[in-house]
């Protein structure tokens, strides 16, 4: 039985022969050079300083150049620490028909179609069901064990036993050894929610 866990179960089709998804091709970002950067600022800066200076100079007002080019490359300074840590843009809304635009939803939903068909097949065929629902049960059940208990079922398997019940810590410990009923799995799922 392999042990590959959401990964290879969501990636392969439910099979041992695992098909890789090919990779997505990385987005390029292209950036400008520090000295372009720097040059644009400056002059940025220059400009809002004369701009400034004579504002200040037609109400007969004056200010010291350094202050003020002080000031202003602050405030350039909070201006790219803020862009540094925006977050990043909204996804794309789907379009007005329903119909999904990403590619992530296509592959969403092809796996949900192969578990569904691994769950019906899994009902007749209890080989099928050790190899692909089980291990996923036993890692979401010790998932959810670690989460709200802090234990694992290897951690501390009396702590384990008594919090899962007989039923579902049998069905886990022994894999394959009988067919899987709709009934029994209710009985489960309804075991491990109320972890």
């Amino acid at each position: 039985m392999s042990d590959g866990g959401l990964d290879e179960l969501f990636g392969s089709g439910g099979g041992g022969g695992g098909r890789r998804r090919p990779e997505e091709p990385e987005t390029v970002v292209k950036r400008r050079s520090i000295a372009v950067t720097l040059i644009g600022n400056a002059v940025v800066i220059g400009l809002a300083a004369v701009v400034i200076t004579a504002g200040l100079r037609t109400v007969d007002l004056s200010i010291s150049l350094l202050l003020l080019i002080a000031l202003l490359v602050g405030l350039r300074l909070v201006v790219h620490a803020v862009r540094a840590v925006a977050p990043p843009p909204a996804p794309k809304l789907r379009s007005k028909t329903g119909a999904a635009d990403t590619p992530t939803a296509d592959a969403l939903r092809a796996a949900v179609r192969r578990w569904e068909r691994n769950l019906d097949r899994a009902h007749s065929d209890p080989e099928l069901y050790a190899r692909n629902v089980l291990p996923v049960l036993a890692e979401l059940t010790d998932e959810r064990l670690r989460l709200r208990h802090g234990i694992t079922r290897a951690s501390d398997p009396r702590r384990a036993r008594e919090l899962l019940g007989d039923g579902l810590w049998s069905a886990l410990s022994e894999p394959g050894r009988r067919g899987l009923k709709a009934r029994d799995v209710e009985t489960y799922l309804d075991a491990m929610e109320r972890l």
